[in-house]
């Protein structure tokens, strides 16, 4: 069997980050932002697995129109003494992470306040890389020294180094190089997949090291200056233009000191003049089972690099450190040394050995001989556990201690003169998030990157307080005092992300003219949150359940995501989620709908003026055109509302309406009919007609509209024959007449789209040529009031695909492009003269590759930014972000006035599959089936402070096309069969509605409420504060029961139930266990229904919902839920377990709460095993359990007992069940996989056959799609096999015994929770459908496995092979060698029979003459690629 694997979600979270000025957006050196965009200030670079995202942060200005009645509320409600100080931003009361940003006191020079601001990240680039990222810093080489920019360097799991910079001409990442050491001898060993190669550099950039396997380091040398430059092009005969000299590999036992074994943390040091690194390793390996033996087994070890004469002094070295050290900060050149974090303690080590010693528990005397310092009382109850967390310096002497539950403990290093004398940690000042990488910024920002919830971008500012002497004694006072503040509440998941708090830190007594004042001061370190970058972390179990969006049901992922304080669960759709508010059956608009705000005039003396808008509330619709194709020749209505909410219709007119908008600034309506002729009518408000121009040739009809664009005070359309008429309204008449057209060339000049765009980002900027003839500039009174705020284009699609951009009003050519018509991945102005575009004689009929829709719009959420959007007739979708352009170097051609300074670069691509009818066909019936694909851009406010700006794409593939500021652009399908008629509508009130004509008829949309679209699938989270381990969705009752899994104190008893031993001392804790407990949740609101305690030290492995036998119900089978456990008693006395089998059963509900329906869960019979119950499923009717090493099929008999029929020992330890009929996968822990077969009469399980190879096997699932059967293994390391059961054909099957290894594909992580969905394909059986597997892998990401037939597989595998090959990937990655898996079984590898989905979704993105290019060497052609592609990708 033949399969695709993608990756329908990339992984989730922030394990590696870098922060660095990357892109040119970030040089702008002015001071505070004074713009209304504000200025980018750095970048963070994030990496998960494969997954690289670019993002920018901006300084802008605060929302205005909310800071007054913050400013009036704050001051009610803030206690005295924890206002925000200057430049500091506030966490609002509620911690609700919505910053109050109206709240900042910001002065500039002279005490003039300049306008607050706030930090937001934006994303710039996200890029699936054929890698899995190990570590990511940023590197200045001797290229930075020209255009101030850092480049990255990024480490890779296959021990590659690579460096990567920003281009301009691309506006992407660009790879300089690609730095291997993967057939170095230390990554020949075998076990070398186990290790993880971490990267770290200079402060100076002056070099890179990359840890190899077996204690040996990989050191890339970059040059600092042109003259180091100069001095290698003397040196070797070629010249050189790489930044970086030759890198060699340093065996630290060998070449350093042969103490430096088992590596554990390295770093490097600053302000040394040669690299200087610090190793922390441990030369004799122990534990804690060992800690009689061999204790304090760690050293420090502080040697420099000299590149030129390769010699490595040791210049400090440090034995008898605890053994439980885990990781290393360097200090900063004011105190040196570095701090160590240990699981027990945290330690201080400087240049001369010296070592300062704080103890955070109890343990530390008990498992080490270090000399402990004098603690005072309050630091004798300590009791912190280290393990997980991370260190980050703030300022020069104090370092953040982030516990790996988010708990902020700010520490100090007192100095006795330049000493070190002491560390002293403060009481917690915040929580945040769960920490996995921090990372300072520029002294004044704090990230914290997290893989199992959002990352969050922290603000540390320093402020000097003043103090009364009587207020704190100086003396007695930890380092560190903690500001009144809440900080530790949790009670909402926005407060992980820290509310305001402060560290602070007593100064030197302050003197003023040399007398002591009673006034001290100290510094305090304020935390203060600027913006989150959302993730929900790993995926540790998920089901399919029914969702109800409004009255549509439709199905909903249900994933138990996070970890800790982070869990709870996320719900993922196929899907944009929206509901029905009411069907309007009686407006119609099967043809189009439009919704439009118009205002009554207001007459004064004479001359008409409308009413002033206020600006910042916009207009309500008032107005409803739809029209329809029935009767013949159509039918247009207008409608209003009236005051009972209803809709009435005030006028009909026959006629198709081609298009409507408001006019002469809201005070009019445009209207476009064809009734036997075009006819463009301006009406009033209320419908009556004003002016009507009839679109004729003399007196002989012109050819009939095919589609209009209208932008006040312009009209185009464009006729079926691909002639277009301009016109403009003139305010001071209120009528519209004619536009001349002259500049654009020939009258009879062919065009086949085009449409208007008004700028208001002022990114739409030009550029003069100073040869050309000046223009003499017109001034109309529309033209004045329009000429500060916003500038108006047209852009126009000529039939050989010419895209020109005119200026308006005056007809100036400021674009001109052919590479649109091939979706080229830059779009620059070619400077040519406007193209000729004479008619055609035959007429010229359209070509599959013409451009068919295209519109520049708006897209984003608080800063939208223009996209040029494109369709073309094939039904390939591609998106361009508008980028601004350097001005030209060389002057501008004379033909040429002017330039446009942007250019578009492509940033999505996407290929629907499309059929066209006949265009013969023009008949009344095929008038009635057309189907009108248009793109039409739209502003909604789904909730309140929320905006989007987006385009609608109708037709018979309906589509959002949207762009959030941390997700980038998506485009998200409608869940409709076919949208007809699409616009925004605010008749009734809101700001988030939609009128839609789908196949159900015209009805009032919105989306649903919460909707996260920053994702690649809509979602929505439920946090819940608590992680679950388990989850399953109750088809019967539509409930969800599910394990929620925490950390439980654990004591070890003996046989007689006596406690081995409990702590003797406040500073030392019980160790801790898992536990669970089991719930029913109801999904409307989120309620738990009910729930079942297990034991304390008793945690559940599996939750299933079974149809077992029983007396209950007519057809004798019932779904019950099944629950396996494992209890834990300690490492001394064996584990056990329990099968729980309970009845979700309806009770009477509490009268009291408004819920109509009430479950419970009922225990019928609790089954106690001998070994760990490690995984249920059902057969047949059975319950198949594991027990240990045994499988046992059991009879459910009277409701309430479990009874044996059959049992099979089978591996080690069970880890995955899978049944189909009465056929049964089983997986195991060394064994790998087994298939079995269950037998009735007599009871029994057959054994046909199983992997004679060893492994690891995490989930085994059967796959099976037109006839053929597979099974499908996830191992630990993430590989995903491929078993054929083949009895007859193979010989090396020994008749059937042995499953036969087909197909290995590394998958980089091992997934532990698939689901088997049905798939019916338009060309399948559809009484039989295929199997679809969807996996959820422990890094977040979220992939499909689907069948593909053997004539499609072929055609994707060659193209697979092309791409490999031509197309450059980021960071020089190599697609094949990352999907590889090595095998020693095998003479060549089994990488036939899984396609990568990630690497051939790189083909829709390529230029259409790259894709025909790639297509025509493997015989076939784009068009039956891309359908195969379109009928392949999709969630489920």
């Amino acid at each position: 069997m033949q399969a695709l694997r993608q990756e329908i979600l990339p992984p989730s979270g922030v394990e590696f980050a870098a922060c660095l000025k990357f892109t040119p957006s970030t040089l702008s050196d002015s001071g505070p932002s004074t713009s209304q965009s504000g200025r980018a200030l750095f970048n963070i670079v994030v990496a998960r697995s494969s997954l690289l995202r670019i993002f920018e942060v901006r300084e802008e200005p605060a929302p205005i129109s909310t800071q007054k009645e913050d400013e009036r509320d704050r001051r009610a409600s803030v206690r005295k003494g924890t206002e925000a100080v200057e430049g500091e931003v506030e966490m609002d009361a509620s911690g609700e992470g919505f910053v109050n940003m109206g709240t900042v006191k910001s002065t500039g020079v002279n005490g003039v306040a300049h306008p607050a601001t706030i930090n937001k990240l934006y994303l710039v680039r996200e890029h699936r890389l054929h890698g899995t990222v190990t570590g990511m810093e940023a590197v200045r080489t001797v290229h930075s020294l020209e255009d101030k920019l850092d480049r990255l360097l990024v480490s890779f799991k296959d021990a590659k180094i690579a460096l990567l910079e920003w281009s301009d001409a691309i506006h992407d990442v660009l790879t300089v190089s690609i730095h291997t050491y993967e057939r170095a001898p230390q990554l020949m060993a075998l076990d070398s997949a186990l290790f993880r190669a971490e990267l770290r550099v200079d402060p100076l950039s002056r070099c890179a090291a990359l840890s190899l396997p077996k204690d040996a380091l990989a050191i890339l040398p970059f040059y600092q200056s042109q003259a180091e430059l100069d001095l290698m092009e003397q040196e070797s005969s070629q010249a050189r233009d790489v930044p970086y000299s030759p890198s060699f590999i340093l065996d630290l036992a060998n070449d350093v000191d042969k103490r430096i074994r088992n590596v554990i943390d390295f770093a490097f040091l600053p302000g040394f003049n040669n690299p200087t690194v610090a190793v922390l390793c441990q030369y004799q390996q122990t534990w804690t089972g060992r800690l009689k033996e061999y204790k304090d087994t760690v050293g420090l070890y502080i040697f420099t690099l000299d590149l030129v004469t390769n010699n490595y002094p040791v210049i400090t070295a440090v034995d008898g450190l605890p053994y439980d050290c885990f990781s290393l900060a360097p200090c900063s050149t004011t105190t040196g040394g570095v701090v160590i974090l240990a699981g027990n303690a945290i330690v201080f080590v400087d240049q001369a050995s010296r070592r300062v010693i704080l103890p955070v528990n109890g343990w530390l005397p008990r498992t080490s001989d270090v000399s402990m310092p004098s603690l005072t009382p309050q630091e004798q109850l300590r009791d912190l556990q280290l393990e997980g967390a991370r260190v980050t310096f703030v300022d020069d002497k104090t370092f953040f201690v982030i516990q790996r539950d988010g708990t902020v403990y700010p520490v100090e290093l007192v100095l006795d003169g330049k000493i070190v004398s002491r560390l002293s940690m403060s009481d917690a000042v915040a929580r945040t998030t769960v920490p996995a990488v921090l990372k300072r910024i520029e002294n004044d920002y704090l990230f914290v990157g997290s893989i199992v919830g959002p990352s969050v971008l922290l603000r540390t500012a320093h402020v000097e307080e003043e103090i009364k002497d009587e207020d704190v004694d100086m003396t007695a006072a930890p380092a560190t005092a903690v500001a009144p503040v809440d900080a530790m509440d949790l009670d909402d998941d926005e407060d992980l992300y820290g509310p305001s708090s402060s560290a602070e830190k007593p100064a030197a007594n302050g003197t003023a003219d040399g007398i002591a004042d009673s006034v001290k001061k100290r510094t305090v370190v304020r935390l203060s949150f600027c913006d989150a970058m959302p993730a929900y972390g790993p995926i540790s179990d998920m089901a399919f359940g029914l969702a109800r969006n409004g009255d549509r049901v439709v199905p909903e992922l249900i994933a138990a995501t996070g970890s800790g304080e982070l869990g709870g669960f996320h719900l993922f759709q196929r899907d944009m989620p929206t509901r029905s508010k009411r069907k309007l059956h009686a407006i119609g608009g099967g043809r189009g709908m439009w919704s439009l705000p118009v205002r009554q005039p207001v007459k004064v003396s004479g001359g008409t003026f409308e009413r002033p808008a206020n600006p910042f509330h916009a207009e309500k619709d008032s107005v409803i055109i739809s029209t329809d194709a029935n009767p013949a020749p159509g039918l247009s209505r207008i409608a209003t509302r009236s005051s009972h909410s209803d809709i009435t219709i005030t006028t009909r007119i026959p006629g198709t309406t081609l298009g409507a908008a408001q006019f002469f600034q809201g005070t009019a309506i445009l209207h476009i009919l064809f009734n036997v002729t075009n006819v463009i009518r301006v009406l009033e408000p209320d419908g009556s007609e004003r002016q009507i121009i009839k679109d004729l040739d003399g007196n002989s009809p012109r050819p009939k509209i095919k589609s209009c664009s209208i932008c006040d005070p312009f009209v185009l359309i464009i006729r079926e024959d691909d002639s277009i008429g301009l016109f403009i309204g003139e305010i001071e008449r209120g009528k519209i007449r004619r536009k001349d057209m002259s500049p654009m060339g020939e009258k009879t000049s062919r065009y086949i789209a085009g449409g208007f765009y008004t700028d208001t980002s002022g990114l739409f900027q030009t550029f003069l040529n100073e040869q050309a003839p000046a223009e003499n500039v017109t001034s109309t009174l529309q033209g004045a009031m329009n000429a500060g705020s916003k500038s108006q284009w047209l852009i126009l699609v000529r039939p050989q695909g010419v895209v020109e951009i005119w200026t308006l009003p005056k007809l100036t050519l400021a674009f001109s492009t052919t590479l649109l018509a091939t979706l080229d991945p830059v779009l620059t102005d070619s400077l040519d003269p406007p193209a000729l575009s004479l008619p055609q004689d035959p007429p010229r009929k359209p070509q599959e590759l013409d451009i068919d829709q295209i519109v520049i719009a708006p897209l984003g959420e608080s800063r939208p930014h223009p996209h040029l959007i494109v369709l073309l007739r094939s039904g390939q979708l591609a998106i361009y972000e508008a980028v601004a352009a350097a001005p030209p170097a060389e002057p501008l051609p004379s033909t040429r006035s002017l330039t446009l300074l942007v250019k578009f670069v492509k940033v999505l691509s996407k290929a629907f599959d499309i059929q066209h009818t006949e265009e013969e066909q023009k008949s009344v019936l095929a008038e009635q089936k057309r189907i009108s694909r248009l793109l039409l851009p739209f502003v909604t406010s789904p909730a309140p402070g929320q905006t989007y700006s987006g385009v609608f794409f109708t037709g018979d593939r309906p589509s959002w096309i949207l762009s959030s500021d941390k997700g980038g652009v998506r485009v998200f399908p409608s869940g409709h069969n076919v949208v007809h008629a699409f616009t925004t509508s605010s008749l009734w009130e809101s700001g988030g509605e939609f009128l839609l004509y789908s196949e159900e008829g015209p009805s009032l949309v919105e989306w649903m409420p919460d909707i996260q679209l920053d994702g690649h699938l809509p979602a929505r989270s439920v946090p819940r504060s608590r992680p679950y381990s388990n989850v399953v969705y109750d088809a019967s009752t539509s409930l969800i029961v599910a394990a929620s899994s925490f950390q439980n104190r654990f004591a070890s008893y003996d046989e007689d139930g006596n406690i081995v031993w409990e702590p003797d001392s406040p500073n030392i804790s019980f160790p801790r266990c898992e536990c669970s407990t089991l719930e029913l949740i109801s999904p409307d609101g989120w309620i738990t229904m009910d729930g079942y305690e297990f034991a304390p030290n008793e945690f559940v492995n599996c939750i299933v919902s079974v149809p077992l036998e029983t007396m209950s119900t007519e057809s004798g089978m019932k779904d019950f839920i099944a629950v396996g456990t494992t209890i834990n008693r300690g490492e001394d006395l064996a584990v056990k377990g329990a099968v729980y089998v309970f009845e979700i059963v309806e009770v009477v509900p509490d009268p009291s709460t408004s819920i109509k329906r009430w479950w419970r869960l009922k225990l019928l019979c609790r089954d106690d095993a001998k070994g760990p119950v490690s995984f249920l499923c059902g057969m047949n009717g059975y319950l198949v359990s594991s027990m240990g090493q045994k499988i046992f099929v059991r009879a459910f008999d009277l409701d309430e007992r479990l009874v044996g029929v059959a049992f099979l020992d089978v591996g080690v330890y069970v880890t995955s069940l899978r049944a189909v009929k009465n056929l049964l996968v089983i997986g195991d822990a060394v064994k790998s996989v087994w298939f079995v077969a269950f037998q009735e009469d007599p009871y029994k399980l057959v054994i046909l056959g199983k992997d004679p190879h060893h492994c690891c096997i995490t989930r085994a699932d059967l796959f099976f799609a037109d006839g053929h059967l597979s099974i499908v293994t996830c191992d630990e390391e993430g590989i995903v096999r491929m078993y054929a059961y083949d009895p007859h054909v193979d010989p090396e099957s020994k008749s059937g015994q042995h499953l036969l290894r087909r197909t290995e594909f590394h998958g980089q992580t091992e997934y532990r929770s698939s689901l088997l969905v049905a798939r019916r394909p338009k060309t399948g059986d559809p009484e039989i459908p295929q199997a679809r597997l969807v996996c959820g892998a422990i890094d977040g990401s979220l992939s499909t496995l689907t069948y593909v037939d053997e004539a499609a597989f072929k055609r994707l595998h060659l193209l697979q092979g092309q791409l490999i090959r031509t197309v450059q990937h980021v960071a020089a990655l190599n697609p094949r060698a990352f999907r590889m898996v090595r095998n020693e079984h095998v003479s060549r590898p089994l990488s036939k029979g899984i396609l990568d989905g990630n690497l051939l979704a790189t083909f829709e993105d390529l230029p259409i003459a790259r894709q025909n290019e790639v297509t025509s060497q493997i015989g076939t052609d784009r068009a039956t690629v891309l359908k195969d592609w379109a009928s392949l990708v999709g969630a489920w």
